[in-house]
């Protein structure tokens, strides 16, 4: 049964380490939420380690500039890993070969940047979707447009073979109230059309591979941690959490606010209804993380 809570502080005490989304969670893909960075850096002066577990298609170091635009101070986290940097090492290992047809906007550019951590890296090129041998996906051109826009080039792709890489499992976030297609709309789109999408962010174990590194390198990392994962994304943060066997805390304001028929908090038989219908379980829910 998921326990409704009034505020992090309720538990925070139980846990080491927290695991935190970003979008829907500490900002809104516009600004920073100011209940929820007092709560991190309450956290973090109590002792505990934040990790942001992002499924941001970008290198960590793109992220911390983002974040730090909106309003996110650094003494509100420890470290980052993103799904970008994951998605990133696989691609430049050769993952889905060194001809690639890129989807995506301008701003998701940076992915092709080189990794220097990785040794003998693929040489990848980006080239017309006729010439690739695999597909990176860091979101739909159009983030407003339907994903169906796209399968004439899927399937396409799936008749040729291709590998595609989705770069964000996330199906749709919300920048400040409108709401965008993401990366995973386009590979589940993919999957159901027959075609092999590589995922690497949450809820797949990649990420929490990365993100247990990022905590490691920590000076003065607990040696058996803790941890809680805290999110509004039932499909992404909660279900990835259940995976790694590790305690959730469900942000329900976020993506879920209108299912959940959340205002300051959920609504207790709306919370267990959504739940049900997405046979999730989370270990504790609350209406925005403060």
């Amino acid at each position: 049964m998921t326990q409704i809570i009034q505020s992090f502080s309720d538990i925070s005490a139980n846990y080491d380490v927290a695991y935190v989304d970003l979008w829907g969670c500490v900002h809104n893909g516009i600004t920073a939420f100011p209940a929820a960075i007092a709560a991190l850096q309450a956290f973090r002066a109590q002792g505990g380690k934040v990790i942001l577990v992002t499924n941001a298609p970008r290198g960590r170091a793109h992220v911390e500039r983002q974040i730090s635009g909106m309003g996110v101070p650094n003494d509100a986290w420890d470290a980052i890993a993103t799904s970008g940097d994951s998605a990133r090492a696989a691609m430049f290992m050769g993952a889905i070969g060194e001809k690639v047809w890129f989807m995506g906007e301008p701003h998701d550019l940076p992915f092709f940047e080189p990794m220097r951590l990785i040794e003998n890296p693929a040489n990848i090129q980006r080239v017309a979707l006729e010439e690739a041998e695999g597909i990176v996906c860091c979101g739909p051109f159009d983030p407003f447009a339907d994903p169906a826009s796209v399968r004439p080039q899927l399937l396409y792709a799936k008749q040729k073979g291709m590998k595609l890489l989705c770069a964000n499992p996330d199906i749709v976030v919300d920048r400040g109230d409108a709401r965008e297609w993401c990366a995973g709309a386009i590979a589940a789109l993919y999957s159901e059309m027959g075609g092999e999408s590589l995922y690497f962010g949450k809820p797949h174990p990649p990420i929490y591979d990365l993100a247990a590194r990022r905590l490691a390198a920590l000076p003065d990392a607990p040696a058996d941690p803790r941890i809680i994962a805290i999110g509004d994304g039932i499909r992404t943060d909660v279900l990835g959490a259940m995976g790694e066997g590790i305690d959730s805390l469900f942000i329900t304001g976020g993506l879920a606010a209108s299912e959940t028929k959340t205002t300051e908090q959920p609504d207790p038989e709306a919370l267990t209804a959504y739940l049900d219908r997405e046979k999730t379980t989370a270990s504790y829910a609350i209406g925005f993380l403060r």
